[in-house]
C-alpha cells in the first residue's frame, strides 16, 4: 500500500511538472534572488507557480510571455500562478498573480489588455484587477495598498462571492476603483474591512516609500508619473547591486588628482558613463468601440436627426418604431466580466406614449431606473417608471442575457412584470445605453432611449 501511495505520489508531481508552462524570463536581477530554491539568473525561465523570492537588497524584473513587466522589489515573495494565453480567442486566457508579502509592480502585456476581466492579482486580503494597467502593490499578511501609474484597477476584499481561488476582478458594491488620473492616492484594504480605504498616496505608507524602485526599473515613475518605459541592460556585468554601484561611487570620488608636471599635463579622472539602452515604445491599448443612438423620425415638433447617423463607420445594434441604436466599427469591443455584478443608475432618456392604434403620441418622463447585471450567468434586469404628462405611471421592467461583448438583449417572456423589450450595450464598466419597446397596459405603447451611469 504504501509503495502504490508513493508512485501515485511522484506520478501527480510529474504530471503537474509536466502542465508547468513558461510564463516569463527574467531580464534583470541583483542582490539576494530565488526562483524556487535556486537562485536567480539572467535569462532563466520563470515557470507558472514557482516561488519568486527577493532578500534585502534583492530585484526580479520579469518580461511576461506577452511583453507585460512583473517586478519583485526586496524582501518580497510572490509568484506567477498562472499564465495561460489564447491568442485565437482572447476570452480562454487566464492570468494570475500572487503577492505573498512585500512590493511588486504590475505592467500588463498585450494579453492581459485583450482579456482584463480574465486577470487577477491577489494578496492575501485582496483581489485585484485590472483595465489595461500599470500598478504598485504593497502587502504583508493583514494589510494591502495599491498605487496606479496609468490606467486603472479594481479593488475589492474576499467577501460576498470574491474567493482567491476565482479568476477576473471581483466588483460589486465592496469594490472600489483607483485611476492613475487620482495622482498621489492609493487605496488600501486590511483583513476584516469590508470595502478599501482611499487615502493620500505621499506617506510612508505607498508602496513606493516602503520599497523604492531602482533607479533603471522600466518606466518608473518620475516627478509623479510614469515615465516611457524602457528595458534595464541584458548584460549581466553591468547589473550590479546597490551595494556595489555604492562603491563604485565611493571609489571614484576618492581617487586623487593628478598634480601636472613638466610638460604640463593635467591627468583628468575619467568619466563613467552609464549604459544607454533604446526605449521600448509602449503601444497604448486600442479605444472601445463608442456607443450611440437617434431617432428617426420627427415627433412632438422635434425634427427626425439626419441621415448621418447612417453613416460608415458604425454597426446598428437595434432599433425601435422611433429610436435607433449604434456601435462604432473602430476601435475593440468591450469584454464582458466573467464574474461579479455591476449596478447603474439613470443618467438621460428621451421616451414617447402612444395609444395602440397609433394616435396621441407625446413625450414622457422616466423615473426610477435601475440596470444590474450579474455577470456570473451573463444576464442583466432593470426596471423605470414611465410618468405621462397627465401624471399618469406605468412601470416597465424586463430581463435578459448579456453576450461576451457587452451586447445585451431581453428575453422573449412578456409578462405583467416583464413587459418592454431591450436592445443595448455597454461602452465600459461604468456607461451603457439601451433602447425599449413594449406595452405597460392594453391601451398604450411605450419606446424609448436610456443611458446609464454606474
Amino acid at each position: 500500500m504504501m509503495r502504490k501511495l508513493l508512485i501515485l505520489a511522484s506520478s501527480l508531481l510529474l504530471a503537474h511538472a509536466a502542465h508547468a508552462a513558461e510564463a516569463g524570463k527574467i531580464i534583470f536581477v541583483a542582490g539576494a534572488a530565488k526562483v524556487a530554491s535556486n537562485a536567480a539568473v539572467l535569462n532563466a525561465a520563470v515557470n507558472e507557480g514557482e516561488m519568486l523570492s527577493t532578500g534585502a537588497d534583492g530585484y526580479i524584473y520579469i518580461k511576461t510571455i506577452d511583453n507585460g513587466l512583473f517586478v519583485l522589489r526586496p524582501n518580497t515573495q510572490a509568484r506567477i500562478a498562472s499564465y495561460h494565453i489564447d491568442s485565437v480567442n482572447p476570452a480562454n486566457t487566464r492570468i494570475k498573480l500572487e503577492l505573498i508579502s512585500g512590493v511588486a509592480r504590475s505592467q500588463s502585456g498585450q494579453a492581459v489588455k485583450l482579456a482584463r476581466q480574465n486577470f487577477r492579482f491577489n494578496t492575501p486580503v485582496a483581489a485585484i484587477g485590472v483595465r489595461g494597467t500599470d500598478f504598485t502593490v504593497f502587502t504583508d499578511n493583514e494589510t494591502s495598498r495599491v498605487t496606479v501609474l496609468s490606467g486603472g484597477i479594481t479593488m475589492s476584499g474576499f467577501a460576498n462571492g470574491c474567493r482567491p481561488e476565482g479568476t477576473g476582478p471581483c466588483e460589486g458594491a465592496a469594490a472600489r476603483e483607483l485611476s492613475a488620473a487620482q495622482k498621489g492616492q492609493l487605496l488600501q484594504l486590511q483583513r476584516g474591512q469590508a470595502t478599501p480605504q482611499l487615502m493620500q498616496g505621499n506617506t510612508s505608507l505607498a508602496p513606493d516609500l516602503v520599497a523604492p524602485p531602482r533607479s533603471d526599473e522600466p518606466g518608473k515613475p518620475a516627478s509623479g508619473s510614469a515615465a516611457a518605459a524602457t528595458e534595464p541592460s541584458l548584460d549581466p556585468k553591468k547589473d550590479l547591486t546597490l551595494q556595489q554601484e555604492k562603491a563604485n561611487q565611493q571609489a571614484i570620488a576618492q581617487q586623487p588628482t593628478v598634480k601636472p608636471t613638466v610638460p604640463d599635463v593635467t591627468v583628468k579622472t575619467p568619466e563613467v558613463v552609464a549604459p544607454v539602452t533604446p526605449e521600448v515604445p509602449v503601444v497604448p491599448p486600442a479605444p472601445l468601440k463608442e456607443v450611440s443612438w437617434g431617432r428617426y423620425t420627427a415627433i412632438a415638433n422635434q425634427p427626425a436627426p439626419t441621415v448621418a447617423l447612417a453613416k460608415d463607420g458604425a454597426d446598428r445594434i437595434g432599433f425601435t418604431e422611433d429610436f435607433v441604436l449604434f456601435r462604432s466599427r473602430n476601435g475593440s469591443n468591450f469584454a464582458t466580466p466573467v464574474q461579479g455584478s455591476a449596478a447603474f443608475t439613470l443618467a438621460s432618456s428621451e421616451a414617447y406614449i402612444r395609444n395602440l392604434d397609433g394616435t396621441g403620441k407625446a413625450p414622457v418622463s422616466l423615473q426610477n431606473g435601475v440596470l444590474s447585471f450579474e455577470f456570473g450567468n451573463s444576464s442583466f434586469a432593470t426596471q423605470f417608471d414611465v410618468l405621462t404628462q397627465n401624471a399618469e405611471t406605468y412601470k416597465m421592467a424586463t430581463t435578459g442575457k448579456v453576450g461576451s461583448d457587452g451586447v445585451f438583449s431581453s428575453l422573449s417572456n412578456n409578462s405583467r412584470s416583464n413587459n418592454m423589450s431591450v436592445t443595448g450595450a455597454l461602452s465600459d464598466m461604468a456607461n451603457a445605453s439601451y433602447i425599449f419597446q413594449g406595452s405597460p397596459d392594453a391601451k398604450h405603447v411605450v419606446n424609448g432611449v436610456a443611458t446609464w451611469r454606474k
